[in-house]
């Protein structure tokens, strides 16, 4: 049973990015059946985070069309975030791109969601290669997948995320709740190909660098039991970068 324990380190390894992707790539499906228990969760955070949208108005007051540039870091297969994203009403009209290291899940995703560029840009690769121009981005969604990166990388990217958000842009991000320099398991999900890797910071210093490092206006932060039949706590963030926008002011 050593093979499906959580073992420490303190070293990243010099492959990790390919050997995620292998790993995603390989089991791919049973990752997929796995996560639907998620769904709820995750949907009620990203339900939580699309209420602070403020929806515009023509002089005459009725609802006009908000346009809204999402990207989901992490989407896997598209669901659920990325499929909700793309179903919100016509007063909000999204365009999302949708990110993730495994080739096996953008495939499912563009099989599942199509791949119109009008509404969807999938994006194959490291979330830390990804650029986007400042002030570009309403919205940043990413569940689950931060915490594969190591610790310090996970603080680069958020800045980074800070950069790309226009002012008043949210972001929803969970971590998990201890700290720990990494962790690996060899076969996650009972997978004979299932090698994972992750880190974090722990509560206080993650909200610490949401806040100190990335400049963010932390608008939740809660711990909440993984719906994954396991006994992870995870630390969920709604985070808003601050200055003039179209954003609403509070939960």
């Amino acid at each position: 049973m050593a093979d499906l324990e959580l073992t420490p380190t303190e070293q990243v390894p010099t492959d990790l990015k390919s050997r995620l992707k292998a790993s995603y790539d390989a089991i791919a499906p049973t990752y997929n059946t796995w996560t639907e228990s998620h769904g709820p969760l995750r949907l009620r955070y990203l339900n939580r985070v699309l209420s602070l949208l403020q929806p515009r108005h023509d002089a005459s007051g009725a609802p006009s069309t908000r346009r809204i540039s999402a990207l989901e870091l992490g989407c896997g297969a598209g669901l659920p975030v990325t499929k909700t994203l793309l179903s919100l009403p016509d007063t909000i009209d999204v365009h999302v791109t949708a990110n993730d290291l495994s080739s096996t899940q953008i495939a499912l995703g563009k099989a599942r969601l199509g791949d119109d560029p009008r509404r969807i840009t999938w994006v194959e690769g490291d979330m830390m290669d990804l650029s986007f121009p400042p002030d570009s981005l309403d919205l940043v969604v990413a569940l689950y997948s931060v915490i594969h990166l190591p610790r310090e990388e996970q603080a680069v990217l958020l800045e980074r995320v800070a950069g790309w958000l226009r002012p008043g842009g949210l972001v929803l991000v969970n971590f998990g709740r201890e700290e720990m320099d990494g962790a690996v398991m060899e076969r996650w999900l009972g997978e004979e190909k299932g090698w994972m890797y992750w880190s974090g910071f722990g509560e206080a210093k993650t909200l610490e660098v949401v806040r100190e490092r990335a400049g963010l206006e932390v608008l939740v932060s809660e711990v909440t039991s993984d719906d994954g039949g396991t006994d992870a706590e995870f630390l969920w963030v709604i985070a808003r970068k601050k200055g003039e926008g179209e954003s609403l002011p509070g939960v």
